[in-house]
């Protein structure tokens, strides 16, 4: 059965579109605030949604979403509120939801009851940031079962053989990572980026996104034409951060959010 992600990316490419993955930590400032920002987001035409899962050592994370973390758990948020507040959605929004995260949390929840609520409240695909293609099977044992995509991530340096390998087992897309370090820290590269994306799309026809340090429209106009599609992530976070407690944070959010899908949108026809 095709999923989801993979609907959507076909959907984009028939029209000539590059796809708006944006970033949200659930729980910051708490799950309400984050459920009416997922509904938003959805509105906005957001192509892809991921959820990130706060955890206390988020090693790949940089400042914005390491301190956006800590305030989602000391709020009290659990994965197991996470994924209730993703079911209360289930049928409310349309967008394709990646739940992104560290594998402490899930192997305490348990592998097989999280595959299986997972993928009940309407999760299309995970990204656990820590768990390396050689330690995956323990999880995808149960998520590959389920239906769920598992998305893999690409570094500038991953060797093409080891791309091969990644892309072999990849599903969904591949999130190419377009810094060395953590999120939020560097400004992405162009020229760079345009040599990795080369080497991969000459081992995977897997769709791929490029995130890490993508911060404004203008860059992501500037990305969108060598990838699939561009992640938003600390840029997201941070703009929440510094609206919390303004009652215009919705809107000021979504208009973000549509300023950068727009962006895209003028890039469609570029080679």
């Amino acid at each position: 059965m095709t999923g989801r992600i993979e609907k959507k990316f076909a959907e984009l490419k028939q029209k000539g579109e590059k796809a708006l993955v944006v970033y949200l930590t659930a729980g910051d400032p708490d799950l309400e605030t984050s459920r009416r920002l997922i509904l938003s987001l959805d509105e906005a035409g957001v192509d892809i949604l991921e959820i990130g899962v706060p955890f206390s050592d988020p090693t790949a994370d940089g400042p914005i979403i390491q301190a956006a973390s800590q305030r989602a758990l000391k709020s009290g948020v659990t994965l197991s509120s996470i994924l209730a507040m993703i079911g209360s959605l289930q049928n409310v929004i349309h967008t394709p939801i990646i739940l992104f995260g560290y594998y402490n949390p899930i192997y305490s929840y348990g592998n097989d009851k999280f595959a299986v609520t997972a993928k009940k409240v309407g999760i299309d695909g995970i990204l656990v940031v820590d768990l390396p293609l050689e330690e995956s099977h323990e999880l995808r044992r149960y998520t590959d079962r389920e239906g769920l995509d598992f998305i893999s991530l690409l570094a500038p340096t991953t060797t093409d053989s080891r791309i091969k390998k990644i892309s072999h087992n990849a599903t969904g897309f591949l999130y190419y990572i377009s810094i060395t370090g953590v999120t939020g820290t560097a400004k992405p590269v162009i020229a760079n980026i345009k040599e990795d994306v080369y080497r991969i799309r000459k081992i995977s026809a897997l769709p791929l996104v490029v995130g890490f340090g993508i911060t404004t429209p203008r860059q992501a106009a500037e990305i969108a034409p060598i990838a699939d599609g561009v992640v938003i992530g600390s840029a997201f976070v941070h703009l929440v951060e510094k609206n919390m407690g303004n009652e215009n944070l919705i809107r000021i959010a979504s208009s973000f959010a549509r300023d950068i899908k727009n962006a895209l949108r003028q890039v469609k026809r570029l080679p």
